[in-house]
């Protein structure tokens, strides 16, 4: 059972992140509701996300569909929002329709195609993301920026999915000032897809932001942040 000192840190660390991202929603003149807090539950128990849930936070990303599986299966009982944030194998396209609200990591128009397919079946329109590789790290899953254009031609042409934006990760360092700049560029680049005026596709969010520099994000357009660390304790 969730111990009633855990749980209280972790209502308590979710709080503090609320108001640290309303100020930072603030400092770039707009409204703390424009900001969307996705908790990234990767390793984090059902019960520290349930604690999580009951203080007050409706939205959770999951990295693999295994475990989301098993957390919706336990938390079924609340009003959860399911994002699948982590990097999805075409083979469970089929199992992330079903369990994921929104899909943010989609990066190959095999997986689009896939998953437009399995929403097809399932009777529903899914909505995504194009996770952007924005810094051209190899370690990190993603589209390049150059190609997202042609990709996004591709995709606006599938039937089952609403393209509602772009998702990156920023680079893994101490200082958050080293993210603004591919921060920058995601805004940037979702600008010139407005544009372009593609049917299926918007540009209504920018998921970009965790633990370490997701007020940066929200300073440059950020309307959706993962945050883990910063309300669960570091990961075991």
């Amino acid at each position: 059972m969730q111990s009633i000192e855990s749980a209280g840190a972790v209502a308590g660390n979710l709080r503090r992140v609320q108001e640290r991202i309303a100020r930072a929603a603030e400092r770039s003149g707009r409204s703390p509701e424009a900001v969307t807090l996705v908790l990234a539950g990767k390793t984090v128990s059902a019960d520290r996300v349930r604690a999580a849930v009951e203080a007050g936070a409706s939205h959770v990303g999951e990295n693999y569909v295994q475990e989301a599986r098993a957390k919706s299966a336990a938390l079924g009982d609340l009003p959860i929002h399911w994002h699948m944030i982590g990097h999805l194998q075409t083979n469970k396209a089929k199992d992330a329709v079903a369990l994921f609200e929104v899909i943010q990591s989609l990066d190959s128009l095999r997986l689009a195609k896939e998953v437009s397919r399995r929403a097809e079946q399932a009777g529903r329109v899914v909505r995504a993301l194009i996770e952007v590789n924005a810094g051209l790290e190899d370690s990190k899953f993603g589209v390049a920026p150059q190609e997202v254009f042609a990709l996004l031609e591709e995709v606006s042409r599938l039937p089952n999915l609403a393209v509602e934006g772009l998702m990156t990760l920023g680079p893994l360092a101490p200082d958050a000032e080293r993210a603004r700049p591919v921060f920058v560029m995601l805004r940037e680049l979702a600008e010139e897809i407005r544009g372009q005026w593609l049917p299926n596709v918007s540009m209504l969010h920018l998921s970009m932001g965790m633990s370490a520099d997701f007020e940066t994000a929200i300073e440059e357009g950020a309307t959706i942040v993962r945050v883990g660390t910063a309300v669960f304790g570091p990961r075991g």
